[in-house]
C-alpha cells in the first residue's frame, strides 16, 4: 500500500510541477510579446519624429512605421490570446495542486490509522506481559 500511495504522490507532484512550468512559460511568452510591442512603439515614435509625419493616413507616412504597427498589433493580439491560455493553465495548476493535497491527506490519514493500529497491538502486548507478571507473583 505504501509504495502505491507514494507512487501516486510522486505522480501528482510531477503533474503539479509540469503545470507550474507551463504557467511560467506562458507568463514569459506574454511578457516577451508585450516587451517587443513596447519596443516597436518606441521605434514607431522615433520614425514618426524623424519623418515629421504622424498621420497614418498621410500619403508619405513611413512604410517602416506601418509595418511596425502591424507587427505590434499582431504581438498584442498574441499576448491577449496567451492570456486566455494562461487562465486555463492556472486553473489546471490549481486543480493539480488540489488533487495533490487530497492524495497527501489520504496518505496521512492512512499513516495515522496504521500508527493507531500499531499502538493497539503494542498496548495489548504490554497488557499481556502485565497479566503474566501479575499471575506469576
Amino acid at each position: 500500500m505504501k509504495s502505491r500511495s507514494e507512487s501516486l504522490i510522486r505522480l501528482k507532484k510531477f503533474q503539479v510541477d509540469e503545470k507550474r512550468r507551463q504557467v511560467a512559460q506562458i507568463e514569459m511568452m506574454i511578457s516577451d510579446f508585450e516587451r517587443m510591442a513596447s519596443e516597436l512603439d518606441q521605434q514607431i515614435e522615433i520614425e514618426q519624429t524623424k519623418t515629421g509625419i504622424s498621420d497614418v493616413a498621410h500619403f508619405a507616412y513611413s512604410t517602416f512605421a506601418k509595418a511596425a504597427m502591424t507587427r505590434r498589433d499582431n504581438l498584442l493580439n498574441s499576448a491577449n490570446d496567451m492570456k486566455g491560455k494562461l487562465e486555463a493553465a492556472q486553473d489546471g495548476l490549481a486543480e493539480a495542486v488540489e488533487d495533490l493535497k487530497k492524495v497527501e491527506l489520504l496518505d496521512q490519514r492512512e499513516h495515522q490509522r496504521e500508527a493507531a493500529e500499531q499502538l493497539k497491538v503494542e498496548q495489548s502486548e504490554y497488557d499481556e506481559i502485565g497479566r503474566l507478571r501479575f499471575r506469576g507473583q
